[in-house]
């Protein structure tokens, strides 16, 4: 009998040793589906902050241009280019020249725009690259901004900065076709992101 006990003691510590290791492997394994959920988390609350930071970026481009066209707004054609429309980003920075009003307004117009164009470049912010240079970081990703002349007959502008968001949602349409403002700049229109404002000017004498 002695013999037999002694025998079987050596299984059951056996038994006990492999049931603790199954328990610390599934403990590690909820431990790992914690980390990945806290990782993906993180991640989303990352996006979110980078979207909610470019938005706010494009909102003060948008308020400032329409602060802008009010102050001059005797020369208000000038900020639209006419009836073409003026587009701005980091690819086209072309300023057209003001030829409507006094020389005042016309240099104020082309300062402004001016002025308009390097803040969606962002150039308020800059950091030096591996080679010395000056590389422009303060604005949203592929920013582009526009000012057309949306309403002739009520002299009514429309102002437009648009840029890439970094997940799909619903692409911006205008009279059921896609957003003018930035349209194809971005590979797919669902992460084509943009704000607007009008402002309408008064006949003035």
């Amino acid at each position: 009998m002695k013999s037999k006990i002694a025998e079987q003691r050596p299984r059951r510590h056996g038994l006990q040793r492999g049931a603790a290791l199954i328990e610390i492997l599934v403990s590690l394994v909820i431990l790992l589906f914690g980390l990945l959920g806290l990782a993906g988390i993180s991640s989303r609350a990352n996006l979110s902050e980078l979207e909610s930071y470019q938005r706010t970026q494009a909102v003060q481009l948008v308020q400032d241009m329409a602060g802008r066209l009010n102050a001059n707004r005797k020369v208000a054609s000038c900020y639209s280019n006419g009836t073409a429309g003026i587009q701005l980003s980091s690819s086209i920075s072309t300023v057209p020249a003001c030829t409507a009003g006094t020389a005042q307004q016309q240099t104020q117009a082309v300062a402004d725009l001016t002025a308009w164009r390097n803040m969606i470049q962002g150039q308020s912010e800059t950091v030096k690259d591996s080679s010395g240079n000056n590389v422009q970081i303060g604005t949203m990703i592929g920013a582009v901004g526009c000012v057309t002349l949306d309403d002739p007959t009520n002299n009514v502008y429309l102002i437009a900065v648009s840029w890439q968001g970094l997940v799909d949602t619903s692409a911006p349409l205008s009279n059921g076709a896609a957003f003018p403002c930035g349209s194809g700049a971005y590979g797919s229109e669902k992460r084509h992101r943009v704000v607007t404002t009008k402002v309408r000017i008064g006949t003035l004498s």
